[in-house]
């Protein structure tokens, strides 16, 4: 009995563990584990120092280290064996990344998407949910968003807020993605929100097919199959239930709507 108590505490965690990792923005996901092994490894030492076991685990972690080693080397060589089966004819085992293939152009799996604004070309990795853009004009202009500071970024808000609304509503989405709730505490409650639902009731306004077809991360081929595809897989990342935006799930809505006529 005491076997089956465990065993289902172990699914019931696991299932758990499962649904929190699907429903968390990426940041927070990684912010999580970083601190879980940290203490965990420090749980572990203490626990092999009190038991006297200290001595195998300095052990195993001085011979994994040249496996590690050989990983890393391993991991430096990919460019060049993808160039490698490339030059032999044998590209398509391995698709340069950004190319289109798929069924009706989707973007290989799914790779990303774009949404340019007056200051802003942001980009959308479908496969790891991640947000970043590079500035068109003003402050920081050609300047990726990965590489400002919080501050930087929020001077830029201040700015976009005044002048481009939609501008804002992208950065705020970005923020919300990558920062979590630290830059709203950083910038003070509210602030963002205004431009943000603004931008949001005239997320479809003046769309093109071009720009529905980037947002999706299309090809001018795509069919019907593949736009529902596309747009069920970027809902799965960007609702705003999932770290997403009330922003980037009416634009997603919008590009699908219509691309297909609806």
């Amino acid at each position: 009995m005491g076997r089956l108590i465990i065993l289902l505490a172990v699914i019931v965690g696991l299932l758990w563990f499962l649904h929190w990792f699907r429903r968390t923005p990426p940041h927070q996901v990684a912010a999580v584990l970083r601190k879980v092994l940290l203490w965990g490894g420090i749980g572990l030492v203490m626990l092999a120092a009190l038991s006297g076991r200290l001595n195998p685990i300095f052990a195993a972690l001085a011979a994994a280290v040249p496996v590690l080693m050989r990983l890393l080397h391993l991991m430096r060589m990919l460019p060049m064996l993808q160039q490698v089966l490339r030059a032999l004819g044998l590209g398509g085992l391995v698709p340069p990344p950004g190319t289109t293939g798929g069924p009706g152009g989707t973007a290989g799996a799914g790779r990303g998407s774009s949404i340019r604004t007056r200051y802003l070309d942001m980009t959308l990795e479908h496969d790891s949910g991640r947000m970043d853009g590079r500035v068109r004009e003003g402050p920081f202009a050609g300047r990726a968003l990965s590489e400002l500071e919080l501050p930087q970024l929020l001077r830029m808000l201040e700015l976009y807020q005044e002048s481009d609304p939609r501008s804002a509503s992208v950065l705020v989405a970005y923020l919300d993605r990558e920062h979590g709730d630290a830059w709203r505490d950083a910038a003070g409650a509210g602030v963002g929100d205004d431009a943000h639902a603004g931008a949001a009731a005239q997320a479809g306004h003046a769309m093109g097919r071009d720009e529905a077809l980037a947002i999706l991360g299309l090809g001018p081929d795509a069919d019907a199959e593949a736009i529902r595809a596309a747009h069920r897989r970027l809902m799965q990342k960007f609702h705003p239930d999932r770290g997403g935006s009330d922003y980037l799930a009416a634009r997603i809505n919008a590009a699908k709507a219509l691309l297909l006529g609806d």
